[in-house]
């Protein structure tokens, strides 16, 4: 099947923006118009592609096919690029999955290295950002799994490493008696969210397996410094 440019366009604009009114505003066409290229795109494909509540959010199927057109627009500019075409076009949009510690690290370098693409970050744990890839929402994703996604390519970006910290207050009020079994499964500890085993797996291989001791969950990379230096975990 081939899809319309002007329809796709249409979609995406109003999946990025949030409204039939901005995205035509963006498009420099009328709500009217808009509206009628993405009802025409739905008539083509079979479905809805647009949850038309505010603001606008895409369907299983209108996010797929958003991410198809911004494929497209990100493998024109290259093409233009590699030809030393001019080009007046906006800059392409690219979605990428990334975990929050490299977002807080290294990522955003990268992206100012970037500077003609546009970049939509779904945030999520990197023993999980390839789902977003199988899934077809995002276009590239930084993962700790080294097995390449259908379609396509693992590189190499380098490695974190991680360190268990934690306050002298902590470790004075906590572990006394240094790093036991018993205290471990007492002392609280930090974890990002439901997704991140990092703590307990620190734990089964550093102290004794199966431990679960009390944890805070704080989503936020700065909350777990700012958390670890007052002490909570």
């Amino acid at each position: 099947m081939r899809y319309d440019p002007l329809q796709l366009a249409a979609l995406s604009a109003v999946l990025d923006l949030g409204s039939f009114d901005a995205a035509a505003a963006a498009l420099g066409v009328t709500p009217s118009a808009v509206s009628q290229r993405i009802k025409a795109l739905e008539d083509r494909v079979g479905t809805p592609l647009v949850n038309r509540t505010s603001p606008c959010t895409g369907t299983e199927t209108g996010l797929r096919i958003a991410k198809h057109a911004e494929d497209i627009a990100l493998l024109e500019r290259r093409l233009s690029r590699d030809l030393s075409l001019e080009t007046t076009e906006k800059p392409a949009r690219l979605k990428v999955a990334v975990n929050a510690d490299s977002l807080a690290t290294w990522f955003v370098q990268a992206m100012v290295a970037a500077d003609d693409v546009l970049f939509d970050l779904v945030i999520d744990d990197q023993d999980h950002s390839t789902e977003w890839l199988r899934r077809g929402v995002v276009s590239a994703a930084v993962s700790a799994d080294s097995r390449a996604v259908t379609g396509c390519d693992v590189h190499a970006l380098g490695r974190l490493s991680y360190v268990a910290t934690a306050s002298p207050t902590y470790m004075a009020r906590w572990f006394p008696e240094g790093l036991t079994t018993e205290a471990a499964r007492r002392a609280p500890c930090m974890v990002f969210n439901a997704k991140d085993r990092l703590q307990h797996r620190w734990l089964d291989r550093h102290v004794a397996p199966g431990i679960v001791p009390p944890a805070h969950y704080l989503s936020s990379t700065q909350a777990f410094l700012d958390a670890a230096a007052a002490g909570l975990g």
